[in-house]
């Protein structure tokens, strides 16, 4: 189950005030657990509302409003997408995060929809489309961390990847944004070999 980890924005968010040293310690620490438990998926804070705007939609009219926007406590200032096995898995991380601001925070938790969610409306071919601009969007996150493309590189982000159940169609998504194949093959390889991992078979490798 995928859940949105929204933090609610305050006040002191909506003025542009910046977190202390020490918060940016204890949320990294705390970023580092969610990331070596295969938690969190993704995860940003939100600059102030005054720096955004909202777009209403009227049949076919659209207007454009500018921030900021008044009612703060309906305000987001930021984010986490948590990957984990139930609701309750998911509160009792939210629990151990540290408080996101002084004194009174708030956090939503919210599920999100799932391919199987959405019913027979939801067609094959829907479904493969979906599938392929997630692991994209996947692996584009796991390419912000690597300088330079090597065997050794991409061998663990398919090993990530593989952990987060994530890898059908990898194999034409790498390739896609511009990886060898020649290293592709020979990362495959590697994890079968050393870490036992059989996914170069389901991918027709």
């Amino acid at each position: 189950m995928r859940f949105m980890v929204i933090v609610k924005a305050t006040q002191a968010s909506e003025a542009g005030e910046m977190p202390s040293e020490e918060l940016l310690a204890a949320m990294g620490r705390y970023n580092e657990e969610l990331v070596k438990a295969g938690v969190m998926l993704a995860g940003e804070g939100l600059q102030p509302s005054a720096k955004g705007a909202r777009v209403r939609f009227s049949g076919n009219a659209r207007t454009v409003i500018d921030g900021p926007f008044a009612e703060t406590r309906e305000l987001i200032a930021g984010f986490w997408m948590f990957q984990v096995a139930s609701l309750e898995e998911a509160i009792e991380w939210v629990k151990r995060c540290p408080n996101p601001f002084d004194g009174e925070s708030e956090i939503e938790i919210r599920q999100v929809f799932e391919a199987e969610d959405f019913g027979e409306e939801f067609t094959p071919e829907l479904r493969e489309r979906e599938e392929k601009l997630q692991i994209l969007e996947s692996l584009k996150q796991e390419l912000k961390s690597v300088e330079h493309f090597s065997v050794e590189s991409i061998g663990d982000i398919a090993y990530r990847m593989e952990h987060k159940k994530k890898l059908r169609r990898v194999h034409a998504v790498m390739l896609a944004v511009g990886i060898p194949l020649e290293l592709i093959e020979i990362a495959t390889l590697l994890l079968w070999i050393f870490r036992g991992i059989w996914w170069p078979f389901a991918l027709g490798l």
